[in-house]
C-alpha cells in the first residue's frame, strides 16, 4: 500500500513537470549566449545604450533610451492621428507567439510584455523610416544629431540577445505603411546597417525565397551578407570535413614559403582564392564595433540548426589562422587586405587570436575553406618551398643578414674565379 502511495506521488510530480516543460529549442529564435562563449568577451554581447526585448530590459545604464522610445511613439501617433489602442490590440494578438521565440524564461507580466513589444517595435520601425527619409525626423533629434549615438544604436540592434521577432516589426510596418510590403522593411533595415559591415558584398534587398527565414534584425543582416546558395560550394575537390583538412600557417610563415597576398576587390566578401602561389582576400575594415559584430554573428550561427553553412565562423577561422602576431597584421595591412582603424596591430591580432575561443566546431561539420587550405598546405609541403623558407628564416631575416649572405656569395664566386685562373696558368 505504501509503495502505491509513493508511486502515485512520483506520478503527480512527473506529470506537473511534463505540463510545464518548455517547447523544443527548434521553436526558439532568440537565445542568451552560453557562459563558455560569453566569458571570452562578455562586453561584446552587452548593449551600450538600448535594450530591445526582455533580456536586458530595466538595466540602469540603458534607461536613457526608454524616453526616446516613448518620444518616437508619440511623434508617430501625432503624425498619423492614430490611437495607441489599435497598436496595443495588435501586439496583444501576437504576445503568445512572441513569448515562444525566447529560449529563456521571461518574467514580465502580460501588460509589461505587450508594452515592451510596442515601444521597442515602434522605435525600430520609426528609426529605420527616419534614417531613410530625413524629412520625417523631429528637429534636434539627438539620435541623428550625434554620431556616437547612431554608431552605438547600430551596434546594439545587432546583438544576439538584444532582438525582437521580425514578425512584430512587419506587423507594425503594415500598420504604419502599406500592408504586406515586408521587402521594403528589409530594404530600410539593410540600408541602416550598411555602415557597420566590415567588408563589401552587402546587398540592399533580400531574395524573396529567403524573406520567410528572417527571425530578427541580426538574422536579416546575416542572411543578406552571405552569398547566394549557388555560390556556397566547396573550393577544390577536397572533402570538407575536419578529418580531411589541416589548418594553415600564419601570414608571415606563408610569405616565407613564397606565398604572396593580394587584395581582391571583386566578388563576395567571403570568396577567398588561392592560385599559383597567390592568396587573394577581400579587404576587411577593423573598427571599434567589428569584434562585437563578428562575435554576435558567430553566436547566431552557433545556435542555428543549419550545420552546413556557418560561413562567418569559417571566415573568422581563416583570419585566426593567418594572424598570430602583430607582424601578420602589418603584413596584411601593407597588401591592403586589412584596413586597421584601431591603429594598433597588436589589438587586431588579439581580437582574432581569441575570437574563436569556445566556438564549437564538430569534426563532421562542413568547412567552407577546406579546398583553399588543402591547396595552401600542398604548396607549403613542396621541398623547394620548404628550403626557401629555411633560407629566408635563417639567413635572410634582416637587411644585415642579406648583405652578409650576398657578400659571402660574391666572395665564393671570386674564389672560384681565382681558382679557375690559377689552374689555367
Amino acid at each position: 500500500m505504501q509503495k502505491n502511495e509513493q508511486a502515485e506521488d512520483i506520478c503527480i510530480s512527473i506529470s506537473e513537470k511534463l505540463a510545464h516543460l518548455s517547447p523544443l529549442p527548434s521553436q526558439f529564435s532568440i537565445f542568451r549566449v552560453h557562459d563558455e562563449l560569453r566569458k571570452v568577451n562578455e562586453k561584446a554581447y552587452e548593449p551600450h545604450i538600448i535594450a530591445i526585448g526582455p533580456y536586458h530590459r530595466g538595466k540602469a545604464n540603458l534607461m536613457m533610451m526608454e524616453e526616446h522610445k516613448l518620444r518616437y511613439l508619440k511623434f508617430y501617433l501625432e503624425g498619423k492621428h492614430h490611437n495607441v489602442q489599435r497598436y496595443i490590440v495588435a501586439m496583444q494578438e501576437l504576445e503568445e507567439e512572441t513569448r515562444r521565440c525566447y529560449a529563456e524564461p521571461v518574467s514580465l507580466d502580460s501588460n509589461e510584455f505587450v508594452e515592451m513589444m510596442l515601444l521597442d517595435g515602434c522605435f525600430i520601425v520609426e528609426l529605420l523610416r527616419e534614417f531613410e527619409r530625413i524629412y520625417l525626423r523631429e528637429k534636434n533629434d539627438p539620435i541623428f544629431g550625434m554620431d556616437w549615438i547612431c554608431n552605438s544604436l547600430q551596434r546594439d540592434l545587432l546583438l544576439f540577445e538584444n532582438q525582437l521577432p521580425f514578425f512584430i516589426l512587419c506587423k507594425l510596418f503594415d500598420m504604419i505603411e502599406v500592408p504586406n510590403q515586408h521587402h521594403r522593411l528589409s530594404y530600410l533595415a539593410l540600408r541602416y546597417f550598411g555602415d557597420i559591415l566590415p567588408g563589401h558584398g552587402y546587398r540592399e534587398k533580400v531574395d524573396g525565397g529567403l524573406q520567410y527565414k528572417i527571425n530578427h534584425l541580426l538574422g536579416l543582416v546575416h542572411i543578406n551578407w552571405l552569398p547566394s546558395f549557388s555560390v556556397l560550394k566547396p573550393y577544390g575537390d577536397v572533402a570538407n570535413k575536419k578529418e580531411d583538412w589541416q589548418f594553415i600557417p600564419c601570414a608571415m610563415e606563408l610569405r616565407e614559403v613564397g606565398i604572396k597576398f593580394e587584395k581582391m576587390e571583386e566578388g563576395n566578401f567571403f570568396n577567398i582564392k588561392f592560385k599559383n602561389g597567390v592568396m587573394r582576400i577581400s579587404p576587411l575594415t577593423i573598427e571599434d564595433r567589428t569584434e562585437s559584430f563578428f562575435r554576435n554573428l558567430i553566436a547566431y550561427e552557433q545556435y542555428s540548426d543549419d550545420n552546413q553553412f556557418k560561413l562567418v565562423t569559417d571566415y573568422v577561422k581563416v583570419m585566426d589562422c593567418l594572424i598570430n602576431s602583430p607582424k601578420d597584421v602589418e603584413l596584411l595591412c601593407r597588401h591592403g587586405i586589412i584596413d586597421n582603424w584601431l591603429g594598433d596591430a597588436e589589438a587586431v591580432s588579439t581580437i582574432f587570436n581569441k575570437i574563436t575561443d569556445s566556438v564549437t566546431v564538430l569534426p563532421n561539420n562542413y568547412f567552407h575553406y577546406a579546398g583553399v587550405f588543402d591547396k595552401v598546405n600542398t604548396h607549403c609541403s613542396k621541398r623547394w618551398n620548404r628550403w626557401m623558407a629555411k633560407l629566408r628564416r635563417n639567413y635572410l631575416n634582416s637587411p644585415w643578414a642579406i648583405i652578409s649572405v650576398f657578400a659571402a656569395f660574391v666572395l665564393l664566386v671570386l674564389t672560384f674565379i681565382q681558382t679557375v685562373v690559377t689552374i689555367k696558368n
